[in-house]
């Protein structure tokens, strides 16, 4: 690989010397040789702490695969062990199916033709812009590395920035340098730990987009980890949902909000208002409806979850009556609170921020059928209609 690597990086230095300074716009983000990554029933401990209990993970070349999980659930391990800053307390890890980590073998970080970036940028204030994104390009002379690292800083628009340092630079400007340095080797598996946390929500999601993009431009193997489920269903082919060490779930981001595996599973995913119900004669009831309540049997305790958006806010004298305790404004949608005759507790609402009623006034309630997912109550596990 690292051949390849050089002879492009030549052309490269060579085109970079008839080109001249200046700043550049954005070039295109140079294509990698993606490889598989397995994680084989890997586990991690630390003293008499269980980080990853047997973790088994199949990515495919090219695949954009999100960890998603509340922290302290594995994400960043599992991370890190891909990666080879860390070694598994037991299991594999094989990248284009060779085996990097096991019982009898670890292959060091550096030579696994793996890219890291990680959540606080990690760059060097003592190094220019253009030094910290070449600093991994070791392999290759300095000419080289000079116009493999100029490209992938005109990847991301800031080859005129160079010369100077990271502190001059916005964050998400850094960040973007920490991406150029992650992609300018062109590894075949690309590591991302939560890359965007730092920003302001309005840069974050252009920098996601932007990232996405380029994700897809180099055709890396990536994974990327988050603790936000939007994040995840929007950049990840298929979401990997772990808790407590161990992956619960995994599927493509419209599977698992579908049909999550269980209730702390539908929680991550959506906003919702759960009603206690019982299962009588294949249904859940509810002050709201009867809803099919699947495999659940018959006298059994059940969770009624209905998402905010799939509640319905009608006339009054329509659905069951309710009464508006509050509203509070969120954009593109409202968020309105509801008295509902036969609950105990108030539900939620989300509507079209043209459609909020005005607080205090009597409505009517009803359910969108498709918003509910129905779990037993002992358990919390999903059953599926």
């Amino acid at each position: 690989m690292f051949e390849r690597l050089k002879a492009r990086s030549r052309a490269a230095a060579e085109r970079q010397n008839t080109r001249g300074g200046g700043k550049v716009g954005r070039g295109k983000a140079a294509v990698a040789f993606a490889a598989p990554l397995t994680f084989d029933e890997v586990s991690r401990r630390y003293g008499e702490s269980l980080a990853l209990d047997r973790v088994s993970l199949d990515i495919a070349p090219g695949e954009i695969v999100c960890l998603l999980g509340p922290s302290g659930c594995g994400k960043t391990t599992l991370l890190r062990i891909a990666a080879g800053v860390e070694r598994p307390s037991g299991g594999r890890v094989l990248i284009d199916g060779q085996e990097v980590a096991g019982p009898d073998r670890f292959v060091p970080p550096e030579k696994r033709g793996v890219g890291l970036m990680f959540q606080d940028f990690a760059l060097f204030p003592h190094l220019s812009v253009l030094d910290n994104v070449a600093f991994g390009l070791n392999f290759l002379t300095r000419s080289e590395a000079k116009a493999e690292a100029l490209a992938a800083l005109e990847r991301v628009g800031l080859a005129h920035y160079a010369a100077e340092y990271p502190h001059i630079l916005s964050g998400g400007e850094q960040q973007r340098v920490a991406l150029a340095r992650a992609i300018a080797p062109r590894p075949g598996i690309l590591l991302m730990d939560e890359p965007f946390s730092g920003l302001d929500p309005r840069l974050r999601e252009s920098m996601r987009e932007e990232t996405l993009a380029i994700l897809h431009e180099t055709r890396a193997t990536s994974i990327v980890v988050t603790h936000d489920a939007e994040e995840a269903m929007r950049m990840g082919d298929r979401v990997a949902l772990m808790r407590q060490g161990r992956i619960v779930q995994t599927g493509k981001a419209l599977d698992l909000y579908r049909a999550p595996k269980d209730i702390l599973a539908a929680r991550t995913f959506s906003d919702l208002n759960e009603l206690p119900a019982r299962v009588e004669r294949g249904s859940a009831e509810t002050v709201l409806g009867r809803f099919f309540a699947g495999a659940i049997p018959d006298g059994k305790d059940a969770i009624v979850c209905v998402r905010q958006g799939g509640v319905r806010l009608l006339p009054a004298g329509e659905g069951v009556p309710g009464r508006v305790l509050d509203t509070r404004f969120l954009g593109d949608v409202g968020l309105v609170e509801v008295a509902v005759q036969g609950l105990d507790a108030p539900i939620l609402a989300r509507v079209r921020e043209s459609d909020v009623p005005s607080q205090g006034s009597e409505i009517g309630v009803a359910v969108d059928a498709g918003a509910v997912l129905v779990f037993e109550a002992e358990n919390g596990a999903a059953r599926e209609p």
